[in-house]
């Protein structure tokens, strides 16, 4: 069905961490490809954007606060931690949210009809990760992690996925990396912790230990894919890869959508960008369909079908994720070139997880 369009603008709550100790880059772009979408919108969309900073606490503040407002809809995030907070607070209040980039799998305690997201599950891109790993011949993998939920998460897929297939997870002390990964015989180093600490610290004390020349140093989170990456730690910064969520070819708008997010970020737009995009274009599609009413909302998840930058989506239920999910958006495995460490090289694709690679690790191209 479509529904008639609104005479004034549809309020849609916007939260993303735009200041320490959240992860701003990643809020900038996302914020570039949400209003970038609601300026393309042919629904008028009036965006009211708060910062999360990285701090449930403060997110669930705001959700209420946008709450009152009369907000239609939530969308945004990119930590996973704070995302689950928005989740259940947008859960409580009956009032639909859609999760743009956070890929915890259980962002509610419970399955809700509520919340959808773009973004894939983390058990999905990880194990992406890991077959990366394993086709590049690595087998003893150390992990450097931070206590956290997301972190914990990552570290239990990993290990899951892994053992079966001859792998070795060796969790580490961040305060002993070095020791540890010559005691250990790893050949891999991830890195799940945050950025710039004490991630940027981890490179720089691998990369000058004459022991650990060979070691390979990954970081599935996406540390390395903003700009600020390249110039904390220039050339150590390079060949670490990470996880993107970006197919080997844009739709067409996609690439439409990408010339404007250059323009408008002065830098090569990140997968997140493109993430914000598709989030309103989903919205757009829903309101479109079904009304801007909270509950109608919720209820055209099942139901939307939209053409996005990076492929179609469309939503459905997956085992052990509590939300709708588009199943699946586009995986690859990259990282920063070292003759160009502005420049990123795709070295393998989730098209071709059930081949050896989609494109050889040894063998990377170029993304630009």
């Amino acid at each position: 069905m479509n529904m008639p369009l609104p005479q004034s603008p549809v309020r849609i709550g916007a939260l993303l961490p735009l200041s320490r100790p959240g992860w701003v880059e990643a809020g900038h772009h996302l914020l570039a490809g949400l209003e970038l979408a609601a300026a393309d919108s042919s629904t008028p969309l009036e965006l009211l954007v708060r910062d999360t900073a990285a701090d449930p606490a403060k997110a669930a503040a705001a959700v209420d606060e946008l709450a009152n407002l009369g907000v239609a809809a939530l969308v945004g995030e990119y930590h996973s931690v704070v995302a689950r907070s928005i989740a259940a607070r947008a859960d409580a209040l009956a009032l639909p949210f859609l999760c743009s980039s956070a890929v915890l799998d259980t962002l509610t305690e419970q399955p809700t009809d509520w919340v959808a997201r773009i973004a894939p599950a983390q058990s999905h891109s990880w194990q992406v990760y890991a077959d990366f790993l394993l086709a590049a011949g690595h087998r003893r993998i150390a992990v450097a992690a931070q206590p956290t939920v997301y972190w914990s998460s990552g570290i239990r897929v990993l290990r899951d996925y892994l053992t079966p297939r001859g792998g070795t997870l060796i969790e580490v002390d961040i305060a002993e990396v070095c020791d540890a990964l010559v005691d250990n015989e790893a050949t891999v180093l991830l890195l799940l912790v945050g950025t710039p600490e004490p991630a940027v610290p981890i490179v720089k004390a691998v990369r000058a230990d004459p022991r650990l020349t060979d070691i390979l140093i990954g970081a599935p989170a996406g540390q390395p894919e903003f700009a600020e990456w390249a110039e904390l730690l220039g050339s150590d910064g390079t060949a670490i890869p990470f996880l993107s969520y970006l197919p080997d070819q844009l739709t067409p708008l996609g690439t439409r959508v990408e010339a404007k997010l250059r323009e408008r970020l002065g830098v090569t737009p990140s997968f997140v960008a493109f993430e914000g995009y598709d989030t309103i274009a989903v919205l757009a599609e829903a309101l479109r369909s079904h009304g801007s009413g909270r509950k109608t909302i919720a209820e055209a998840w099942p139901h939307v079908s939209v053409e996005g930058t990076r492929g179609h989506i469309r939503f459905s239920r997956e085992p052990g994720i509590s939300v709708w999910q588009w199943t699946w958006p586009p995986v690859q495995v990259v990282d920063r070139d070292p003759a160009d460490p502005s420049q990123l090289r795709v070295l393998y694709s989730a098209s071709a997880a059930s081949a050896t690679s989609a494109t050889s690790p040894t063998s990377p191209t170029p993304r630009s």
